[in-house]
């Protein structure tokens, strides 16, 4: 059984992140868009200069300034999945260019030539059916998500948007609030059960449940308390 590449935990076989840590990046995956566009406002002047009054001593304040910071992570820019390590200027929609890029060299495409034969090589470049935006980009990266979690390097590109998504947190202040289930996981039995969205993830062992499976799980804990003994 393979390892987490970020935690460590078993996973199942042939893939190298946990339920956990898989539901992060699609969690990311899914913020980033919506993300993108609260940074947009950073780059409108807070205020307009205000007129003064005829004859008065009012005066007219110049705007504030866009924040550099947004302006430096919405901007054009070139990244490295494993270059150095990101110095907070990386823009998102290189960062996801560049792990797109990365996946779709190594993902085995297959074509015939005009005699028939195939053949396997890696695809040239990641076409992004939405164009290439941070939305096209994170969808592409989400519908090749079951394919990166077959690589080690998975723990590198949960580091690089884990860091990403915290810098852009630090901006918008919008940090999701995770909130603890009453019912205890299914797979070890601790009360760990944490949700930040939709996805809800042991942190004591990792499993991972939707909100269906957790409703249903629920509804047996129940059964099972309320059953009368027999």
């Amino acid at each position: 059984m393979n390892a987490c590449a970020v935690c460590r935990r078993s996973t199942d076989p042939g893939l190298h992140a946990c339920p956990r840590h898989t539901a992060e990046l699609r969690a990311w995956l899914a913020e980033l868009p919506h993300q993108a566009e609260l940074l947009e406002e950073f780059l409108t002047p807070a205020a307009r200069p205000a007129a003064g009054r005829i004859g008065g001593t009012g005066r007219a304040h110049s705007p504030a300034p866009a924040d550099l910071r947004a302006l430096a992570l919405l901007g054009p820019g070139h990244a490295d999945p494993h270059g150095p390590d990101d110095d907070g200027t990386i823009p998102i929609r290189a960062l996801l260019d560049a792990w797109a890029g990365y996946i779709a060299y190594t993902y085995p495409a297959v074509h015939r030539d005009p005699h028939g034969t195939q053949h396997t090589a890696p695809c040239r470049q990641a076409l992004p059916r939405h164009g290439a935006t941070i939305t096209g980009w994170c969808t592409w990266l989400t519908a090749y998500l079951p394919y990166a979690l077959t690589h080690p390097w998975i723990g590198e590109l949960h580091r690089q948007l884990g860091d990403l998504t915290a810098r852009i947190h630090d901006l918008t202040h919008t940090t999701p609030r995770e909130h603890h289930m009453d019912a205890p996981c299914p797979a070890c039995g601790t009360f760990r059960l944490v949700t930040a969205g939709e996805d809800i993830t042991c942190h004591a062992c990792g499993h991972h449940l939707t909100r269906t499976e957790y409703d249903d799980h629920t509804k047996h804990v129940l059964e099972a308390h309320t059953a009368p003994a027999g």
